[in-house]
């Protein structure tokens, strides 16, 4: 699986300078961005100040807040009391080369802080949010300046595959990210009048974390990929990939809700996932939620399974749209049965092939 990294980063600044270089010599200062209340000057400063921010979050490796620096553009000795526009335009370059060199430096199990909707970034997730913030930026001084401006469809994608999870594909991923920012329109869709990302979420579990999986994870583990994990020998296992390919079509299908849908079981020791864990959907109208995970065979019998689903379960009563946890075993399957068991589910029910089992709130 390709990671989004620093290469997507420098991708995304290039195309932004190239698109608004030819609008140099224009007032940046007295025309609005788009439908932003910015001006053209204040939003270039914007991204700016977000590539520059997210760069700090990582190599400061920030847990509770942002690192408490701002950037602030200044003129160059020749009497100007601001950045001109090539200036800004080189703060830009600078900045985004210094979050791309962020990314590639920080190691794939640092999260840094970022405040919603779980508190948390990785080294993927500050490169999705900044290119993010300059595709979208861009987009808006090109509109205000009434220049041509598109990035790659390939670049939008990967955007909207690792932070906007919860958003239907659309019949270009780059008509849907402005539509989900509230920037355009999509057939048959309502106008986005608020919106946020979303960042995965990530469960502490004792020797484990449990990582969300985003789609662009999901498609890659049910082609057969990775899913951008590094797997112990014989991982991932068959039920994490069919589990995987479950949230793909929940999410081509516009249903997909990111804390309910799978975690990869990744051991805090080294970095390496031992299996899945997760959830078959959403909780129903009587806040029932139905559990199942698998792992590696050479990861069984240490326990790892329990305490995964002992934290799954204590994140998930703790919310007030949840009310039962539910989960079937074979009846032949006596490992799976005592982890429910000792994670403290009670067997409800039998049929000639499975155990149910239920965990009140």
């Amino acid at each position: 699986m390709r990671e989004m990294g620093g290469e997507q980063v420098e991708e995304a600044v290039a195309g932004c300078v190239a698109a608004l270089r030819p609008a140099v010599d224009r007032d940046w200062a007295g025309v609005k961005a788009g439908r932003l209340e910015w001006s053209c000057r204040e939003t270039a400063a914007h991204i700016a100040g977000d590539l520059i921010a997210y760069a700090g979050q990582l190599a400061g490796r920030a847990q509770h807040a942002y690192v408490p620096f701002e950037i602030t553009l200044e003129g160059s000795g020749d009497g100007l009391d601001a950045a001109d526009n090539p200036g800004i335009l080189h703060v830009i370059e600078t900045t985004g080369a210094l979050l791309a060199a962020a990314v590639r430096t920080t190691p794939r199990e640092v999260r840094a802080f970022h405040p919603y909707p779980f508190r948390s970034a990785s080294r993927e997730g500050f490169a999705a949010m900044g290119i993010a913030e300059v595709l979208l930026h861009t987009h808006d001084i090109a509109e205000g300046l009434g220049l041509a401006y598109e990035p790659s469809a390939e670049l939008a994608e990967s955007v909207l595959t690792r932070i906007f999870p919860h958003v239907q594909p659309g019949p270009t991923p780059w008509a849907t990210l402005l539509w989900a920012t509230g920037r355009g329109d999509l057939p048959g869709r309502a106008p986005v009048t608020a919106w946020r990302w979303n960042n995965n979420l990530v469960l502490p579990a004792g020797r484990l974390t449990l990582q969300g999986v985003t789609p662009a994870a999901a498609r890659d583990l049910s082609l057969g990929g990775d899913g951008g994990f590094e797997w112990i020998d014989g991982g991932p296992f068959e039920g994490t990939r069919e589990a995987a390919g479950m949230l793909v079509k929940a999410y081509e299908a516009g249903v997909h809700r990111p804390e309910w849908g799978v975690f990869a079981l990744v051991r805090t020791e080294d970095g390496r996932a031992v299996g899945g864990m997760g959830f078959h959907g959403a909780p129903d109208e009587e806040g029932r939620a139905e559990v199942g995970y698998d792992l590696v065979e050479a990861a069984r019998g240490q326990g790892y399974a329990t305490e995964a689903l002992r934290a799954l379960a204590r994140w998930a009563l703790a919310r007030e749209d949840v009310r039962s946890l539910f989960a079937t075993v074979e009846r032949d399957n006596i490992a799976s049965q005592a982890v429910v068991s000792r994670a403290g589910f009670t067997r409800v029910d039998t049929d000639d092939e499975e155990f149910a089992y239920e965990l009140l709130g």
